[in-house]
């Protein structure tokens, strides 16, 4: 599928998509992109259906060809507070307001999206399939969020988030069955299948 370039021609328009909604681990991270009315790249495309090379590829051009980007994020504990779906908008709302240039049009990947001030929005389902800033959008916030993983692992190694970016991964699950949970973990998530004493280390 081509990915469209606007929902409007005539309007600033700013892609907002977030990633590590479904994660056990770490934060939720949104990005914002304004991407330039000329910009194409072939591999550009929601991010989930890309290679971790192909990302790391974009994520530079994205930077340097975008007209403005903002990146913010809700911590683990903002997650288990206001629960995740909120803790996503609450993510986007961030990015949002650290675009340097305001858009007069928001497209949020998803179905539902809790309005930013006067920004007038469209929620687009599986919208990082669909338009360009979109999935811009989508691989800053997927690579943002990976290096964050990333960084953990290498105070928490045994929960191997260099590789599963705090998914919930039979590995990921055996390694809090054995270890217990750390201040990363999303406690108000089900960590594992049967009842758990969780502890934090």
């Amino acid at each position: 599928m081509i990915l469209l370039p606007f929902l409007n021609t005539d309007i600033l328009e700013a892609g907002v998509d977030e990633a590590g909604r479904g994660c056990l681990s770490g934060p939720v991270v949104a990005a914002a992109v304004i991407l330039a009315p000329d910009f194409y790249h072939p591999l550009l495309n929601d991010s989930k259906k890309l290679s971790e090379s192909q990302r790391i590829l974009l994520r530079p051009i994205i930077l340097d060809n975008c007209i403005a980007f903002g990146i913010g994020q809700a911590s683990v504990q903002e997650i288990d507070q206001i629960n995740i779906l909120q803790a996503s908008f609450l993510a986007m709302h961030r990015a949002i307001s650290k675009l340097k240039k305001k858009p007069e049009h928001l497209l949020i990947d998803g179905n539902r999206f809790k309005p930013y001030k006067k920004f007038k929005h469209s929620t687009i389902i599986g919208g990082d399939g669909k338009y360009m800033s979109i999935a811009a959008a989508s691989i800053l916030a997927k690579t943002e969020r990976d290096m964050l993983m990333e960084k953990l692992d290498k105070k928490f190694p045994a929960y191997n988030w260099k590789k599963n970016k705090g998914y919930g991964t039979l590995a990921h699950r055996d390694a809090i069955r054995e270890h217990g949970t750390t201040k990363h973990h999303r406690l108000s998530f089900r960590l594992l299948p049967d009842p758990l004493s969780l502890f934090e280390t």
